[in-house]
């Protein structure tokens, strides 16, 4: 006996097309209903096929069932709109393993995009994120986000608009972010706090920091470290820092290509960076920030970094002039060199004033376009009392940590 129940919930499911052994389900009236309820009754295995056209929510969705997929006609195609969205603090939220979501679009989200959290085995594939109305501090913070998760795999991506981080990966560990373009983000791409990460073939452009790596204080993990950065283009990223006040990227200036925070063991090669106007790449302690921090795990120095074989084009010519750390470079320096290192070091580590091999920034074998590449040390503990003393010799820092072993994850080629 069908019960009203029953007819209801067939009338919530459609419209749908039959498809193989697959319904695809098409936008209609009362979106979120039908697709939350689909994503409630989806069992593990499940491939979720969703139509052309665009699927209107006014509140967020989320999926709690391992190993299932998402997967619409393509990022142009299929495109999920929450312009309305008045409930929830995600587009998508997922607490689920072996997720995957593809060929689809999410758009005007109220809070982040995509978050996944907590999950073994996460892949987005030629997904576009996107905030239409452009950079702006009420658009959410994160594009794609998985965080404390493992096993992720962020690839032919796009994600534009964040006013946090585009790509985001966070406490994470066994990551790679491939072929992905992030542009007008506050951060293009960011790795924070995470582990055994490649990041190459990216486009990131038109943010206020290209790519950053970073390692902050008082996280459930901390201690990033095994990080490859590479083949990546840097281009360009100028966009006015639009995060809301009090968030830590909105301390990065813009016109920033590169920045390594406190993290250790990155090997950054093959790059591209060109024509960021505060300058290419920076290595930091998170000392610079002036934050405090009680956190007892916390190393707040970047240790055995390896900067090699990149190309730098242009770029350091006209410094964030609302930034402490872009008004002392702009100070000192007419470009900002193409790479910079804040000079901060653990006193408890060194040895006879130095320190040791296996923690020592290294760069070398680095070329800038039409010119001589430039390096300089900025001697940061003058900055309480002083503006910083620059030093521009890269001797002490001719040096090579041997390559990073490479990311694998399983079935990724």
């Amino acid at each position: 006996m069908r019960t009203l129940r029953h007819l209801s919930l067939a009338l919530v499911l459609t419209p749908a097309l039959h498809c193989g052994n697959a319904d695809v389900i098409m936008p209609g009236p009362n979106d979120h209903e039908r697709v939350q309820q689909v994503l409630i009754d989806a069992q593990p295995g499940a491939v979720i096929q969703f139509g052309e056209g665009t699927f209107h929510f006014a509140q967020g969705l989320s999926l709690t069932t391992n190993n299932v997929t998402l997967r619409g006609m393509g990022e142009g195609k299929t495109m999920f709109s929450f312009k309305d969205q008045a409930v929830g603090s995600q587009g998508l939220l997922v607490k689920a393993d072996d997720f995957t979501v593809e060929d689809m679009a999410f758009l005007d989200t109220a809070g982040d995009a995509i978050k996944v959290e907590g999950a073994q085995g996460v892949t987005f594939r030629r997904t576009r994120v996107e905030w239409t109305r452009g950079p702006d501090s009420k658009n959410g913070a994160y594009g794609l986000y998985p965080v404390q998760c493992k096993r992720v795999l962020i690839e032919d991506c796009s994600v534009s608009g964040a006013s946090d981080a585009g790509i985001y990966v966070g406490q994470s560990d066994g990551i790679i972010v491939r072929r992905s373009r992030a542009e007008k983000n506050v951060a293009g791409i960011e790795i924070e706090n995470s582990m055994n990460a490649d990041v190459y073939d990216n486009t990131a452009t038109g943010n206020s920091g290209g790519l950053l790596v970073f390692d902050l204080p008082g996280l459930q993990f901390v201690g990033g470290h095994n990080v490859r950065v590479y083949n990546n283009r840097i281009e360009a990223n100028n966009e006015n820092n639009f995060a809301p006040e009090g968030n830590i990227v909105g301390t990065v200036p813009r016109g920033t290509g590169m920045l390594i925070m406190a993290n250790d063991k990155i090997e950054v090669f093959g790059n591209t960076f060109k024509d960021n106007k505060t300058g290419s790449l920076a290595i930091i302690s998170y000392l610079l920030t002036g934050l405090k921090w009680d956190d007892k795990k916390y190393d707040p120095y970047p240790e055995s970094i390896d900067i090699h074989d990149n190309t730098f084009d242009g770029g350091g010519d006209a410094p964030d002039p609302t930034k402490e750390l872009s008004l002392a470079l702009a100070a000192y320096f007419k470009p900002t060199p193409d790479v910079i290192f804040d000079g901060l070091l653990d006193d408890k580590k060194l040895d006879g004033g130095k320190l040791p091999e296996a923690l020592r920034l290294c760069v070398r074998n680095n070329m800038h376009k039409g010119g001589a590449f430039s390096f300089a040390m900025f001697d940061a503990e003058h900055l309480p009392t002083g503006m910083p003393m620059p030093n521009r010799d890269l001797a002490p820092y001719d040096c090579t940590h041997g390559p990073l072993p490479k990311v694998t994850l399983p079935g990724v080629q």
